[in-house]
């Protein structure tokens, strides 16, 4: 989430799912910098070590084993994030196919956020990083809307859900 030549909010999550228990949604935000100006070869979101510390806090919030569907995004699939995977063996990755939104069951999690951040002004990143923080949190707490959220992949999660107890 951004303006011209402001500086960046980047937010990555996931959504946990458990037999017996309720969804989690476990989220991380980044604010970047600018955009524009001198192209400094560094990534404007989310690294590999920003992404493998959000998992290391799911893993330690969810006591367990991780099975993680993840999409094909650049930053996912690098070699750096290979051997970030590799390195724990706690964490199986299946990934999604190429194009395929509809399968990844955080995507409309943004969607329902960018929507109710539609008709508000935001008039500074400090504002707009405390307004995300505030609907995601408000979105933990609608263990319903996370339901819904997984489902309308209609991918079946219970047969990872049952091979890591």
């Amino acid at each position: 989430m951004t303006a011209a030549n402001s500086p960046r909010l980047s937010v990555a999550a996931l959504l946990a799912t458990k037999p017996g228990h309720r969804p989690r949604l476990i989220y991380r935000t980044h604010r970047g910098r600018r955009h524009g100006g001198r192209n400094d070869g560094r990534r404007k979101g989310f690294t590999e070590a920003d992404y493998a510390a959000l998992l290391d806090a799911a893993h330690q919030q969810l006591g367990g084993s991780i099975v993680l569907v993840w999409d094909n995004l650049n930053t996912h699939v690098s070699a750096a994030m290979a051997e970030t995977i590799e390195a724990r063996p706690w964490l199986t990755v299946y990934r999604l196919p190429p194009y395929a939104h509809e399968l990844n069951p955080v995507e409309p999690v943004w969607s329902h956020l960018k929507r109710s951040l539609a008709n508000l002004t935001k008039h500074d990143l400090a504002e707009l990083t405390a307004l995300v923080k505030t609907r995601l949190k408000r979105m933990q707490y609608r263990p319903g809307l996370l339901a819904g959220f997984l489902a309308s992949t209609g991918l079946d999660l219970g047969p990872f859900c049952n091979n890591h107890p």
